[in-house]
């Protein structure tokens, strides 16, 4: 129904702009990913890492701008990228990279500002 759609996605969006909500929300998608063996697990999970980062890098309706959301979202997004353990890691930075390459697209400004910049910072400060 309509209003359980409306309401899983009000919840959805408000884990996601709390802290360490994006790691909460790929963990509990991910669930028992991974594990199996063979090019059909494998494509299970990168189907599902696609379809998380298409969830992470849309806006939701309850979020007033898309610049708070990114704000909000996109530091959270880089995290994933320092996860530690090796099986939780690949699928995270599959997440991340998948999520960056769609806001790059859809949203380059905001891409620009909320994740390469910080994501290059290190490199760039080396440089200069």
């Amino acid at each position: 129904p309509a209003w359980l759609r409306r309401l899983c996605g009000q919840l959805l969006s408000e884990r996601l702009m709390r802290p360490s909500g994006v790691q909460a929300v790929v963990r509990g998608i991910m669930e028992g990913t991974g594990g199996g063996t063979g090019a059909e697990a494998a494509a299970v999970d990168w189907r599902k890492c696609d379809t998380v980062a298409k969830i992470l890098a849309s806006c939701p309706q309850q979020c007033l701008s898309l610049e708070d959301y990114y704000r909000l979202v996109c530091p959270q997004i880089l995290d994933l990228l320092r996860i530690q353990d090796k099986l939780t890691a690949r699928q995270f930075q599959r997440v991340a990279t998948t999520t960056l390459l769609t806001v790059a697209k859809e949203h380059p400004q905001l891409a620009e500002k909320h994740l390469l910049r910080p994501l290059l910072a290190p490199l760039l400060r080396c440089s200069e």
